[in-house]
């Protein structure tokens, strides 16, 4: 049988501990500037963009997807996690499912997006920046602007 002792227990916590309040300043950080980077109309546009992208250059693709799928599953793991821990869970769930490509995610984002909060956190933040508000699909069933 294994023993492990108090020492690597306590080792154990502390490193927690540090990633905790890691995880959280980045959160605090990262999200924000994340979110204010994007361009209002993105939920619009973004989805076409991609697919003409794909359209013409195959290879670059591949290397998109696989880095954009790495750093949002980064991001969803996060999230996930500040659900718990200190830190912005929901808008660095968004995020990490934003950065990915999979079947399904835009119904997945329309549907986190109708969330009347989520609309008002994302651009509360892009007000404190001073960028204009997410505009959304009025057939999405999306309000144009919200607060």
């Amino acid at each position: 049988m294994i023993s492990i002792s108090t020492e690597a227990y306590t080792y154990f916590l502390e490193g927690l501990g540090i990633l905790s309040v890691l995880t959280f300043t980045g959160s605090l950080i990262v999200v924000p500037w994340l979110i204010a980077r994007l361009p209002a109309d993105y939920f619009i546009r973004h989805r076409y963009r991609v697919e003409e992208r794909h359209r013409r250059h195959p290879l670059l693709t591949r290397v998109i997807f696989v880095l954009r799928n790495g750093i949002g599953t980064v991001f969803l793991l996060a999230g996930v996690a500040m659900l718990v821990l200190p830190g912005q869970g929901v808008l660095t769930i968004l995020l990490g499912i934003s950065l990915m490509d999979f079947p399904g995610k835009h119904r997945l984002l329309e549907f986190l997006m109708h969330r009347p909060r989520v609309i008002r956190s994302l651009n509360w933040i892009r007000r404190r920046v001073r960028k204009p508000p997410f505009v959304f699909e009025p057939e999405s069933g999306f309000p144009h602007q919200s607060c």
